[in-house]
């Protein structure tokens, strides 16, 4: 079988690519080039240069064709400018999750078919699954096998159709078996440190890379007191929703230089001091450009009991397990982020809406970041949160 793999420059992936060919396909490796400017990334770290000749030495060490794939155009309207249009509006975007959605696996697998390919492999810790329903494979979305590397969360908005053409050579191995594997063939990359940041730029200075479209204004940051958001809570009589603070409801304690700068539950960058304990973002309000903020990382403000999903911004790799209105569940976990654990909960639908009420209060949620569902390692489905 002709497969491409996605070679990033890390070790995932190498492995990935030496372990199709020793099962006897025919790989070929290619470097997705999605982003050139480096002013932003901190420390050059995990530029796309030296990304690309790591993965042409692997290339050359398995002996498999190479090339660089430039798809930086599409990147910025698919990706970036998404990022843009979300902070702007006051929403906190999760860029890696459209990446494979928008990029791995649409432009990046559309141009491997037309090399002939049949299907496309990338590093990601997860694996696929295939079930039967009324006489149809159906294919599944699992976790790793490596509970502290699953990735499956990054891959939750995928459809059956890209399932179908994607496979994840590494997906039964743990981290140290890859870098043990690596170092047994002497892999260029099997000592490289794992990759951090965005997908494709890398770790990047997100103020500095936002104030590329995104104006700094300066603006109140304004402290709740737990004892007020903890009444406010208990008064509140839909738990799904963020509380909706007012400038008068705290005292003002310093500045920022833009509320959309921001996310629910961020401790970095708010650089007001003399307090007890670290502050945190509780909400932001981007039209009056205020931050709310409170002290502890149990602030009442920062936990949840709920969250809401439109159902024009839900998504179902499961789509023969998509509720009908009025349905609900109680047999599916729920994650809002990476690598957290898997949280216990329901999943009910009403109306043009998803609910997901949380079995224990949940911190940190914040609008435009996904949430995904799983029954035991299986990926249900995902959306958007509301609110």
């Amino acid at each position: 079988m002709r497969i491409v793999v996605g070679l990033s420059g890390g070790v995932d992936s190498s492995v990935a690519a030496w372990l199709l060919k020793q099962a006897g396909h025919e790989v070929i490796g290619i470097f997705m080039r999605n982003w050139h400017d480096e002013s932003v990334i901190i420390d050059n770290e995990c530029p796309w240069i030296d990304d690309a000749n790591d993965a042409m030495l692997v290339a050359s060490h398995l002996g498999i064709p190479f090339q660089v794939l430039d798809l930086s155009e599409q990147y910025k309207e698919r990706i970036v400018d998404y990022m843009f249009e979300e902070y702007a509006c006051g929403r906190t975007p999760n860029p890696d999750v459209l990446c494979n959605r928008e990029i791995k696996f649409d432009l990046f697998l559309q141009s491997a078919l037309d090399l002939g390919a049949e299907c496309v492999a990338t590093g990601h810790y997860c694996r696929k699954g295939t079930t039967e329903v009324d006489g149809k494979t159906v294919h599944q979305l699992l976790a790793g096998v490596d509970n502290n590397k699953d990735q499956s969360y990054f891959l939750c908005q995928l459809t059956q159709a890209q399932l179908s053409q994607a496979v994840f050579p590494i997906g039964e191995l743990t981290k140290p078996e890859v870098r043990e594997i690596a170092e047994k063939i002497d892999l260029p990359t099997a000592k490289k440190k794992d990759s951090q940041g965005l997908c494709f730029i890398g770790k990047v200075r997100l103020p500095e890379f936002l104030q590329q479209q995104l104006e700094p204004k300066e603006g109140h940051i304004i402290e709740i007191s737990a004892e007020l958001a903890e009444s406010k809570r208990e008064q509140s009589e839909q738990p799904m929703e963020p509380l909706k603070w007012q400038r008068d409801d705290g005292q003002v304690v310093g500045a920022h230089q833009g509320a959309h700068f921001f996310t629910v539950g961020q401790r970095r960058g708010i650089q007001v001091g003399g307090k007890p304990e670290p502050l945190f973002v509780i909400e932001k309000n981007v039209e009056e450009n205020i931050l709310y903020v409170g002290q502890g990382e149990n602030h009442p403000g920062l936990m949840r009991s709920a969250l809401r999903i439109q159902l024009d911004e839900a998504h179902w790799i499961r789509t023969d397990l998509a509720l009908k209105d009025g349905e609900s569940t109680d047999d599916y976990h729920f994650r809002i982020r990476y690598r957290q654990p898997l949280q216990g909960g329901k999943l009910e639908r009403k109306g043009n809406a998803l609910f997901i009420w949380f079995d224990d209060p949940q911190s940190g949620i914040a609008a435009g970041q996904f949430a995904a569902w799983y029954r035991g390692d299986e990926c249900i489905g995902s959306g958007v949160i509301a609110s």
